[in-house]
């Protein structure tokens, strides 16, 4: 009973924490910097403010109950487990025969079929509907098993699993020309978002040598219109040599009299 019980616990959809968050305390932390203090002293030229990198972490010579608080390497083959189920880091998409399944399609063709000889690609949209037909007569079929023998439903589950799991299969198929499609769209955003940029800069450089030139064709305008103005006003002195000469031609009249 406590296996089961167990079992459930890790494979539930709301898993407890590991028990290694139980060594995530404050005096465990306090300890831990003391010991990066410890290994800078110990090190000559190396900043005090120093960013630690989990490889670094992981070379100090940290007691047991501090170990957990280096993060691990990052798994780079094999498999990691996700509420209890183990994932592959393989990227190559496992087929139904190597995870033990029953495929109700034909396998879709490689890249030595096609060398050899010319075979057409699969059609998944056929299969799809295939399966979708066999699902709701096995559906039906599974309605009419309970209502006549209900002891004798597993196999007709069965049945529906390995149809659902097929079409899911089917699915998981376009995964590839997903992410391509959708990073293809993700690019022609991006380009179509730069390109209204460049137009925005573009008219904005007009609008401001537009401002430039009037601004230039106002300043002509205003200096030849001070130059006019200028040229039809007397000569600066002229005033005073007018009335200079007056006042000798005054004086030689009175020196006369």
């Amino acid at each position: 009973m406590a296996e089961i019980g167990q079992q459930r616990a890790v494979t539930a959809a709301f898993t407890p924490p590991p028990p290694m968050w139980k060594h995530f305390t404050t005096d465990n932390l306090n300890k831990l910097e003391e010991i990066k203090k410890q290994a800078l002293q110990a090190e000559e030229g190396k900043a005090k403010g120093k960013k630690w990198t989990p490889a670094e972490l992981r070379a100090l010579d940290l007691p047991g109950e501090l170990r957990f608080l280096a993060p691990p390497a990052v798994p780079t083959s094999g498999h990691y487990s996700v509420f209890g189920e183990l994932q592959s880091l393989s990227t190559v998409f496992p087929s139904l025969q190597e995870q033990g399944i029953e495929q109700l399609y034909p396998s879709p063709p490689t890249d030595a079929d096609s060398a050899s000889k010319p075979t057409p690609p699969l059609n998944h949209a056929y299969y799809l509907l295939k399966i979708s037909k066999s699902l709701l007569l096995n559906f039906l079929e599974f309605v009419g098993v309970l209502s006549v023998a209900p002891e004798q439903f597993q196999a007709k589950v069965e049945d529906l699993r390995n149809l659902f799991i097929n079409a899911h299969h089917l699915l998981n198929l376009y995964r590839p020309h997903q992410a391509r499609e959708s990073l293809i769209m993700m690019m022609e955003e991006q380009l179509e978002r730069t390109r209204e940029e460049i137009k925005e800069m573009d008219r904005v450089k007009l609008e401001i040598e537009t401002a430039l030139e009037q601004w230039k064709l106002e300043g002509r305008e205003a200096s030849a219109a001070n130059k006019s103005t200028a040229e039809s006003l007397p000569p600066a002195g002229a005033e005073e040599k007018n009335t200079e000469d007056s006042r000798l031609l005054w004086d030689i009249l009175k020196h006369d009299n």
